[in-house]
């Protein structure tokens, strides 16, 4: 499940690449993404530290997008704000660890298809980038919410 702080968290990289020319404050990132603003601090810190974001201190400083918005992915964001994409670690790329109950992994169906899982996710949120959900035109509901 994606957290709020992940949510915020791509708000206001959004919010940054929709003004990838110009520094802006904590306060105008904000309320534009409409993320609180005590909130939004300890995110960008831990974005900067990631080498998404970069800040420059004082009256006319702010934060921008380090990278361009285009190179900057859904998973990405997801990963630094949230930890691995995989449902489980054993099925995980990054954060791989063995299950301490499992008695032989190789032959693990639920680590199989967690795996499966894993590759869904990535294939969607490694393929998508800041940029693309800047240019993705709103969808209604979508009719497998209806079933």
């Amino acid at each position: 499940m994606l957290s709020m702080k992940a949510k915020y968290a791509l708000r206001a990289v959004m919010e940054l690449a929709r003004n990838e020319d110009r520094l802006m404050q904590t306060r105008a990132i904000a309320k534009a993404a409409e993320v609180p603003h005590k909130f939004l601090e300890t995110i960008l810190t831990d974005l900067k530290n990631r080498g998404v974001v970069s800040s420059k201190r004082g009256v006319m400083g702010g934060y921008t997008l380090s990278k361009p918005a285009d190179v900057i992915t859904i998973g990405d964001i997801i990963r630094i704000m949230d930890g691995p994409l995989a449902p489980i670690r054993c099925a995980s790329v990054s954060a791989y660890q063995p299950c301490d109950d499992c008695p032989d992994e190789a032959a693990c169906a639920i680590r199989d298809v967690m795996k499966d899982v894993r590759i869904a996710i990535s294939g969607v949120l490694d393929q998508r980038t800041i940029s693309d959900m800047l240019s993705a035109p709103r969808r209604e509901t979508d009719s497998i919410l209806d079933d």
